[in-house]
C-alpha cells in the first residue's frame, strides 16, 4: 500500500476522546489584562453607586427632618404669638367696665397684626360680587343691591399667603324684589293685546 499526499495531511483522530488531553484555552496574550481592568473598572463603579445610592437615601431622610423640624418652629412661633392674645383676655377680664372696650379692642388690633405677620389677611367681601372661589352663601335675601352682591359678612373669610383657608360666609342679594314683579307685571301687560 502506498502512501498518498492525503494520508500525509490528514491527522489521525483517536476514537476515543478520553485520550486526548485537556487543556485549558487561555485567552490570547493581552487580552487576560483587559478582562482584568474591566473587572476591576465594574466594581468600582458598582461601589460608587451603591455609596451614591446610600448618599441619596440619607439626603432625603435628612431633608424629611429639617422639613419637620420648621414645620414645628413655624407653629412654636405662631402658638408664642397667640399665647400673647391669651395674656391680654386674661387681662381684658379682669379689668373694670369702663376699660373693657378699650382692652379688647387693643387685643383685636394685635391679634390683626400677629395675623398679618404669618401671612394671614381677612377677605374683602362686603359688597362685592359674589365668588364661590372665596365666598360661602349661607343666606339669600332682598334687598336693594344689585342681585348676586354680597350684602352682609356673618364670618369673615381668610387667605395664607394668596389661598383661601377659611370662606366668608355671606348673605348675597337676590335683588328687590317687589321691583322686579312690577317690572314683570309691566313687560306682561305690555304683551297684551
Amino acid at each position: 500500500m502506498g502512501l498518498t499526499m492525503e494520508d500525509h495531511d490528514a491527522t489521525p483522530v483517536p476514537a476515543d476522546n478520553s485520550a486526548v488531553p485537556e487543556t485549558p484555552v487561555s485567552p490570547p496574550p493581552g487580552q487576560n489584562d483587559e478582562l482584568t481592568g474591566q473587572k476591576k473598572k465594574y466594581e468600582e463603579l458598582n461601589d460608587r453607586y451603591l455609596r451614591l445610592a446610600a448618599d441619596f437615601d440619607n439626603y432625603r431622610k435628612r431633608i424629611a427632618r429639617d422639613h419637620e423640624t420648621q414645620v414645628q418652629l413655624a407653629n412654636e412661633r405662631f402658638a408664642v404669638d397667640i399665647l400673647e392674645i391669651a395674656d391680654n383676655l386674661d387681662r381684658a377680664l379682669k379689668a373694670d367696665e369702663e376699660h373693657l372696650r378699650t382692652g379688647v379692642e387693643q387685643i383685636h388690633h394685635l391679634l390683626a397684626g400677629i395675623l398679618a405677620r404669618h401671612g394671614i389677611s381677612p377677605i374683602d367681601a362686603l359688597k362685592t360680587s359674589f365668588d364661590p372661589g372665596i365666598h360661602e352663601a349661607v343666606a339669600h335675601i332682598s334687598s336693594d343691591e344689585r342681585e348676586g352682591t354680597v350684602v352682609d359678612v356673618v364670618s369673615p373669610g381668610y387667605r395664607m399667603h394668596n389661598k383661601v383657608i377659611r370662606y366668608a360666609k355671606v348673605a348675597v342679594s337676590k335683588g328687590n324684589q317687589t321691583n322686579d314683579e312690577k317690572n314683570i307685571r309691566i313687560k306682561r301687560e305690555d304683551w297684551e293685546y
